[in-house]
């Protein structure tokens, strides 16, 4: 065969398989959820793979323990996942346990197909954090990601962590219908507070702008969550009347967690050892509470094996050591063979609520 001719086969051959690829998200959802899963694994046209870091070694008895799992059965179901698919942030809360270690955000469309392969997998509900969401692209970054999975995904859940200071009217106005649940982080309703966690910001009040967001998200039909962090410096606050106003669908209050790596450690970029309490402390500033309905406590017990979280190159952290050790990225062996390595603890996740009522078109609030 005569070269024109083998270029004109090759080239004929590149358009047909460009034009099968530009049909897969027409056909994807029709297929069987295991051969979603293969498709998603292999990158488009115009998408480019980002390798990520490899995981560090791990442990001997974190192995054995990943070892016992596979012998158990199949992998978990990434049912909830946490995607911090930024780690910058614009406070500096000083107990912070996700920092900004690197600048790295996943190409949007990169994010999305690693989204579309934790659907096949299974997940029900997502949550973006961070780092600060709302940094990237000012919001829309976030607010894509939020209007693929409710929109494309059709997922149950779509939540945002934030600390708030970045949010403005307008996004609630173009991707507030896709979002379920919006959680603030506020540690403390005394702004001299904010101030020594880490959390002022110049001339701006968090506290001011915390009940500005909660009327946006009964504008918009938006459920409002507030995420406190229990530390040395908050922990004999009273917050049984500013929470009661605020009315949040939950408070989840998490007590100070040191992880390796991140706030304490040599290689850590925060000294959180001054901010921690003992668990008496956390548990006399829950009993403070304990009129609030919608208060959800966790202790480090609760909290450390219990989230899947997925790092910026969507790579699952274990933290059973006291420390991320990251797996490899799902966007390069797949969802079943990352969550292997995550650590997670399901029988802790459920013992701890995490799946509750978390779609707002289920929760019958009053806007």
């Amino acid at each position: 065969m005569q070269l024109g001719a083998l270029s004109r086969l090759a080239l004929a051959l590149a358009r047909a398989v460009s034009a099968l690829r530009g049909r897969l998200d027409a056909l994807c959802w029709s297929l069987a959820p295991l051969s979603l899963s293969l498709l998603l694994s292999l990158p488009l046209p115009g998408w480019r793979r980002v390798s990520a870091p490899g995981p560090s070694a791990a442990a001997g008895h974190r192995r054995q323990r990943e070892q016992e799992q596979e012998r158990d059965g199949a992998a978990p179901t990434p049912t909830s996942v946490n995607y911090h698919f930024t780690r910058q942030c614009n406070y500096k809360c000083g107990f912070c346990f996700h920092t900004a270690k690197t600048s790295f955000v996943l190409p949007l469309e990169e994010a999305k197909r690693g989204l579309a392969m934790l659907k096949a997998a299974g997940m029900q509900k997502i949550n973006f954090s961070g780092g600060e969401p709302f940094l990237q692209d000012r919001g829309e970054f976030v607010g894509k990601l939020v209007q693929f999975c409710k929109r494309d995904l059709k997922l149950p859940s779509v939540s945002i962590v934030s600390n708030g200071s970045m949010i403005r009217e307008w996004w609630f106005k173009k991707y507030g219908e896709y979002l379920d649940i919006l959680a603030i982080s506020c540690d403390s309703f005394d702004e001299e507070v904010n101030v020594l966690i880490g959390r002022g910001q110049g001339k701006k009040n968090h506290v001011e702008n915390l009940h500005k967001l909660r009327q946006w998200c009964r504008d918009y039909a938006v459920a409002f969550k507030i995420n406190s962090v229990i530390n040395r410096f908050n922990v004999e606050e009273d917050m049984n009347e500013q929470i009661k106003a605020l009315n949040p669908v939950r408070w989840k209050v998490f007590q100070c967690l040191l992880i390796e790596g991140e706030n304490c450690g040599e290689d850590g970029l925060r000294d959180a050892e001054k901010f921690l309490i003992s668990d008496d402390d956390f548990e006399r500033f829950l009993d403070r509470h304990k009129d609030v309905s919608c208060l959800v406590p966790e202790s480090n017990q609760k909290m450390r094996d219990s989230y899947l979280i997925l790092d910026e190159y969507m790579r699952f952290l274990n933290c059973t050591n006291g420390r991320k050790e990251p797996s490899k990225s799902i966007l390069d062996v797949g969802v079943e063979a990352a969550i292997q390595f995550s650590g997670f603890d399901e029988k802790m996740f459920l013992k701890r609520g995490g799946k509750y009522v978390w779609s707002k078109t289920d929760m019958k609030l009053d806007w």
